[in-house]
């Protein structure tokens, strides 16, 4: 059978080429859609549950929040595990489901299970699900730099909160911009329980004129003279003296009672569950990009920088990159470009020195490239990232992709330097390409296999080491293929000219010459 294939093949060279071609170009489509990342995607399939009820205990978020969820969700479909945390005001609900969950549907059936145990849960709890990410997905983390000392860090995290943070969000690919560091800025009501018995004024009407202060009612419409005039109330508070003039009661006499006459009012920091340092020279304010599961990481960065450079800072700030996966990621693409140079050149230098043609070379050097182009293509239908494992499985196969190559050249040579005198080139090409084709091709097909075993591991060392499987295993087989499709054609078309012997290449006669005497010893 590969006889004949290789027959075909040198027979129609053109449509050989036309193919491998087409392929090539199919693979470079695939190569532009694949993603790239650093690292595969190590983690279970899971769904945070977030939920926040300030100022009560662990115990009690445990008891009243966390609780119910975990319970609830153990529930859900395809679920293998569910783990609650519970901490000062926060509860949080790790949902892990089986292997090979896709994440879509797995966020679907949390949200379907919230919607039934949402009355098992205080009021005013309102879990909500986390990011469409992984853990794997920080990809980008900031800090704001203020080189004067102009602002101080609440005003820093304000900026981040509501200028910095809502335009990295619309980066394409970002599930989410989480903001660390600094103070959020508080309007503070200090009540002073003296005052307001003094007053008569319970609590909760100070709470109650507080609330009311800051909301916005609408009306009617009124029509005057041919048009019509909106009537709304608009009481949002823009200042502490809004929130201290609000009434809070009358008092005898119809004197209003207002919150400044029960309560000192200030700016204050919200309570501060951590803290960012920079370089060990003090708090301050940043940012942490995650990346959406699937989005192309490098797209990702791409993307927040080009954010990053349309935003308009104030005078003395600067945003700082702490953390920028796209070194690694470039890094590894680099490693694998080097590692395919290095390889062309020392086929051609094997080549050019022992076989004393260089024609022949091209054959190696363009088989491959092309091998390892081809193993993209899977690649991309299989959802794979490229990676450093996946690159490094291709890495790891280019030492073998050529030897194929290289052992056909080598047979050919020894053929036609053996042919008499008029012999048909061609056939000699063919016949030589023969003799050693069917044991490279299943000597390629049993180092494709090799790998197989890596295919059984689960968990995370499966999720590891899987895509470096994949990628040498696609490597060989397209190897082994093109070696009896391509190599035939090529080494027709390029073993050309004067062939000569091992007596005539002198640095042949020299390293046998150095041989011999070991091999007679041994």
């Amino acid at each position: 059978m590969i006889p004949r294939l290789i027959e075909w093949c040198a027979r129609h060279r053109l449509t050989v080429f036309a193919l491998v071609l087409a392929l090539a170009v199919w693979a470079v489509v695939a190569l532009r859609a694949t993603p790239l990342d650093a690292i595969p995607e190590l983690g279970d399939p899971q769904v945070i549950v977030y939920s926040e009820w300030m100022g009560r205990s662990p115990d009690l978020v445990e008891d009243q929040v966390t609780y119910p969820l975990v319970r609830a969700l153990q529930s859900t479909p395809g679920v293998s595990a569910v783990r609650g945390y519970s901490m000062f005001g926060m509860s949080f609900v790790y949902v892990i489901f089986r292997e090979g969950t896709e994440l879509y549907w797995a966020r679907t059936r949390v949200l379907e299970q919230l919607g039934r145990v949402r009355q098992s849960v205080p009021a005013e709890v309102a879990p909500q699900l986390g990011p469409d990410a992984t853990g794997l997905g920080w990809v980008y983390e900031y800090v704001l730099e203020d080189t004067r000392g102009r602002h101080d860090l609440a005003e820093l995290r304000a900026l981040q909160d509501f200028t910095i943070r809502p335009a990295l969000q619309a980066a394409p690919g970002v599930a989410e911009v989480a903001s660390v560091g600094g103070f959020q800025r508080q309007f503070q009501v200090v009540v002073d329980p003296q005052r307001l018995a003094a007053r008569d004024v319970t609590l909760d009407a100070v709470i109650r004129a507080v609330r009311d202060a800051n909301s916005e009612v609408g009306a009617r419409v009124v029509e005057m003279g041919g048009r019509e005039y909106i009537l709304r109330g608009r009481g949002y508070v823009r200042s502490l003296d809004d929130l201290a003039t609000s009434v809070v009661s009358v008092g005898p006499g119809g004197v209003p009672v207002r919150v400044r006459d029960v309560a000192t009012l200030r700016y204050g920091p919200e309570i501060r569950r951590g803290a960012t340092d920079w370089n060990g020279r003090g708090e301050a304010v940043g940012g942490i990009v995650v990346m959406r599961l699937g989005a192309n990481a490098l797209n990702v960065i791409d993307g927040v920088r080009r954010e990053i450079a349309a935003l308009a800072l104030p005078d003395g700030v600067r945003l700082r990159s702490a953390y920028d996966r796209s070194e690694l990621i470039l890094g590894a693409v680099d490693t694998l470009r080097t590692t395919l140079v290095e390889e062309g050149i020392i086929v051609a230098l094997v080549c050019v020195l022992f076989l004393a043609h260089l024609r022949s070379a091209l054959v190696a050097i363009v088989v491959l490239p092309v091998a390892v182009l081809l193993s993209f293509i899977p690649m991309r239908y299989l959802g794979l990232s490229l990676n450093i494992m996946s690159l490094g499985g291709i890495a790891i196969a280019v030492g073998e992709l050529s030897d194929a190559a290289i052992v056909l050249i080598e047979n050919a040579h020894v053929r036609l330097a053996e042919a008499p005198p008029g012999a048909d080139r061609r056939r000699v090409v063919l016949d030589a390409a023969k003799e050693v084709g069917a044991p490279i091709f299943f000597s390629l097909l049993l180092i494709t296999v090799s790998f197989l075993p890596i295919f059984t591991l689960a968990g995370q060392a499966g999720r590891l080491f899987r895509p470096l499987a994949y990628t040498k295993t696609f490597a060989m087989l397209a190897a082994a293929i093109l070696s009896v499709t391509l190599a035939p054609p090529l080494m027709v078309l390029l073993i050309r000219g004067r062939i000569r012997t091992e007596a005539e290449n002198p640095v042949a006669r020299a390293l046998r010459t150095l041989y011999a005497p070991v091999a007679r010893l041994v």
